[in-house]
């Protein structure tokens, strides 16, 4: 009796025809991977797009807000807030910004009136100078506050003040202490102590107005 070769060639040609199929699909799976895969984006080499600040750029606190230069040559407003509430003394250990709400007792048992203690004026006059359309517009060149003390402080146009009284008392009690503070990883000074008096600072051809209201501020308009 023989053997039935013919069989077997068979089972070769099929387990052949099964090993090409199996190629072919695996070869048809790396071709939609291909093109479901997104390609890599190339390096923007021309710099179109602006990069994300670093957090060097902006002082904790008080951030710079953008700068609107193409108004940085024109014609601007000066503010001076005169006779602001800014006065430092150590209450308990530690040194702290005045205020009449927070202490009173303090005040009243040093014989001072705790109403002439309100800082909260100058934070709420500061953020509405900066806020204001002329600042936005760029035509707002400097603001000057003068304390009680005769203490002359210097703020630029472009520093977000903090929003909060109590950061605010915070920032004015560091800048009492300190006599500046610089943003961090500059060295430009975006609040700092000078010498008096503010005229020294004002241009020569510049309009003065007086604004005797609660607020308690004036302003030099360049001309």
């Amino acid at each position: 009796m023989t053997r039935a070769y013919t069989l077997k060639g068979k089972k070769r040609k099929n387990k052949d025809a099964a090993t090409k199929h199996d190629h072919e699909q695996e070869e048809e799976e790396e071709q939609q991977q291909q093109q479901i895969e997104p390609t890599p984006k190339k390096p923007n080499l021309h710099n179109d797009e602006p990069s994300a600040p670093t957090e060097e750029s902006e002082l904790p606190g008080i951030p710079i807000a953008p700068l609107n230069e193409k108004n940085s040559e024109k014609q601007g407003v000066i503010f001076i807030l005169e006779k602001a509430s800014l006065e430092v003394a150590k209450v308990g250990k530690t040194y702290q910004l005045l205020n009449s709400d927070e202490h009173s007792n303090f005040l009243r048992k040093h014989s001072k009136n705790p109403g002439d203690y309100r800082p909260d004026i100058c934070h709420q006059a500061l953020l509405s100078i900066l806020d204001s359309p002329v600042n936005k517009a760029g035509r707002l060149k400097m603001v000057y506050i003068r304390t009680e003390k005769g203490v002359l402080i210097e703020v630029k146009p472009y520093v977000r003040i903090p929003r909060t009284f109590k950061r605010f008392a915070g920032v004015m009690l560091e800048l009492l202490q300190k006599l500046s503070i610089t943003a961090a990883g500059k060295r430009e000074k975006l609040l700092r102590t000078i010498k008096n008096p503010v005229t020294q600072y004002l241009p020569v051809n510049s309009r003065k107005t007086e604004n005797n209201s609660s607020v308690r501020f004036s302003y030099a308009t360049m001309l």
